[in-house]
């Protein structure tokens, strides 16, 4: 692990200190700024404390690696991450983590997508018009931010390392795409959920953008809904009670879902690890590809 991220891991585990035995310690990963994910998150802590009879404590970071780390050195208890990092959590704990729930779409699906956008103004049309162009990425452990666009663009021929002039990481969903819009990059890689419910149209609505400043030019296929994840020896009792309060939140808590969510979503669903075996080969594939010369 190099520096940085394990400089983020310790303080993250640091912050984390040594629970009460019933405290529930939550990790999420934030694909935007610390206090906008607590702000967001905060009804289903407060439902979540209501419905478990226990504590439940947030624990945000603002590097994919940080939450993984955490969940496997057991300094939370479960995480909410991108499929990519699931993929990545199981990995590095050799299949000791599992699914509980994804999230469903507004139209009721489990999935999502990566897109690239491009400033309004650029002439860029199409992913073939960005050749020798720059473009910044998320996060190296981000799905829709980094992995999925570097293994389906390759996929169609357009391998990131030789495609473009330059890449590089902003460090989030939303800070790559102020750097494009700034001038440093060409384009950005980022996340799309639906026509409605898009990184751009987030940001837009956040006021960190102008509306109609990004053009979208490229879409991958489907991707896996971010999981709820929890260690492979979390308790089967735990595991059924959190889930189904979970899945209920969006029922008991009609307001405090629609907040979470932004309007965006409509629920949780089950979910097996077979669905992310297709994220696990990517990531193999992003991580072998690193390690060439």
């Amino acid at each position: 692990m190099k520096l940085l991220p394990l400089l983020i891991v310790l303080i993250f585990c640091l912050a984390c200190g040594k629970p009460a035995s019933n405290v529930l310690r939550i990790g999420i990963s934030a694909i935007e700024s610390d206090a906008d994910v607590v702000k967001r998150y905060e009804p289903l802590r407060v439902y979540l404390e209501k419905r478990l009879a226990r504590p439940v404590v947030l624990r945000t970071a603002t590097d994919y690696a940080a939450v993984i780390e955490a969940l496997k050195s057991r300094q939370v208890e479960v995480a909410y991450f991108g499929a990519a990092a699931y993929a990545r959590a199981w990995l590095v704990t050799q299949g000791q983590v599992k699914p509980l729930l994804a999230t469903l779409n507004e139209d009721g699906e489990n999935g999502y997508h990566s897109i690239v956008v491009v400033p309004a103004k650029s002439s860029a049309r199409r992913i073939e018009d960005l050749r020798g162009k720059s473009i910044a990425f998320a996060d190296p452990n981000s799905t829709s931010g980094y992995l999925a666009p570097s293994f389906f663009l390759k996929e169609e021929g357009f391998e990131a390392r030789t495609f473009f002039s330059k890449t590089g990481f902003g460090g989030s969903h939303e800070t790559s795409l102020v750097a494009m819009l700034n001038g440093t990059y060409d384009a950005a890689a980022t996340w799309f959920y639906s026509e409605t419910r898009t990184n751009p149209l987030r940001m837009e609505g956040k006021g960190i953008i102008p509306k109609g400043s990004t053009r979208i030019i490229w879409k991958s296929p489907r991707i896996p809904s971010s999981p709820w994840t929890v260690r492979l020896d979390s308790p089967e009792e735990f595991n059924r009670i959190f889930a189904a309060a979970v899945m209920e939140f969006p029922k008991q808590e009609p307001e405090a879902f629609q907040f979470l969510s932004a309007q965006r979503e409509s629920g949780y669903s089950p979910v097996e690890h077979s669905a992310y075996e297709p994220v696990i080969r990517m990531v193999r594939s992003n991580l072998d590809q690193r390690k060439q010369p």
